[in-house]
């Protein structure tokens, strides 16, 4: 299960770009999830409960998982499309595409403190 590097990684990350007093009163991490980011939401939660417990400053942080879902950007028809079922095809023109504009991301997008 990577979720738990992950984890850990975004911990580390947080802990070289805030304070030791800015990070022991923070309450929540936002996260963006892509749907091509191969991390399942509920792995990830799970993950981040297991290092939070085993750290004593973070157990009263809690995680939230935004899932963002898949974008193409259809070049034929100059549009973007939100893929359904994992179909790759221009719900605009109904030719196939793979030009994936949004859904791989694994982002911190927000630190509550």
């Amino acid at each position: 299960m990577h979720e738990i590097s992950l984890v850990r990684n975004i911990f580390n990350t947080l802990e070289s770009e805030f304070s030791k007093t800015e990070l022991d009163t923070m309450t929540a991490i936002d996260l963006k999830v892509g749907l091509l980011s191969n991390v399942e939401p509920a792995l990830m939660q799970n993950a981040f409960d297991a290092v939070t417990s085993a750290e004593e400053k973070y157990q009263n942080v809690k995680l939230n998982v935004e899932v963002v879902p898949i974008e193409i950007h259809c070049e034929d028809c100059k549009t973007n499309s939100t893929i359904e079922n994992y179909k790759f095809v221009c719900s605009s023109c109904g030719k196939p595409n793979n030009n994936v504009v949004r859904g791989t991301e694994l982002l911190i997008h927000k630190v509550h403190f």
